[in-house]
């Protein structure tokens, strides 16, 4: 298969939240529940909430199946000089474990070097199986952090690193 990545812009807010949702419940109703989804869902896509990051300094990325959109991936730089993050990557159940994962973390690996970065860095849930998948392609653990991310709720994470 040939998959195209595209830098993704404002026009294309609807196909991130549409991806989103069709995403999230398979990676997270195992490790969350349906309120705290829904929560983070209204809370971390919201139009206004995305539309901000992209006119700052993230980039989001989308990477596509002929003209179907399948997955994103967003990140910026950190405040520690040579440190990106990986904000968000999130690709269709449909396409996992058929290399798109790995070839869309790659550009993204490519890209931050180009900026002379270091290190990429990502927070993974505790629970979330991606973790075994960035083990794979050479992220370690770094910490473990719990986030309030308000309403009550929690994220449980590991912030994972990979040396570029």
């Amino acid at each position: 298969m040939m998959y195209q990545i595209t830098h993704a812009t404002t026009q294309d807010i609807p196909v991130i939240q549409e991806l989103t949702h069709q995403i999230w419940p398979a990676t997270y109703l195992s490790i969350l529940t349906q309120a705290q989804l829904d929560y983070m869902i209204a809370t971390m896509y919201s139009t206004e909430e995305l539309t901000k990051q992209l006119v700052s300094n993230h980039t989001f990325l989308l990477i596509r199946d002929g003209e179907r959109a399948i997955g994103f991936a967003g990140y910026s730089p950190k405040e520690e000089a040579g440190v990106y993050k990986l904000n968000k990557i999130y690709l269709h159940p449909d396409y996992q474990g058929k290399g798109a994962g790995k070839f869309l973390i790659s550009v993204v690996m490519d890209q931050v070097k180009a900026t002379g970065a270091t290190l990429l860095e990502l927070n993974v849930n505790r629970y979330n199986k991606a973790r075994y998948f960035y083990e794979k392609i050479g992220f370690e653990v770094y910490e473990e952090k719990d986030i309030d991310i308000g309403n009550g709720y929690w994220m449980n994470d590991f912030v994972m690193r990979k040396v570029l």
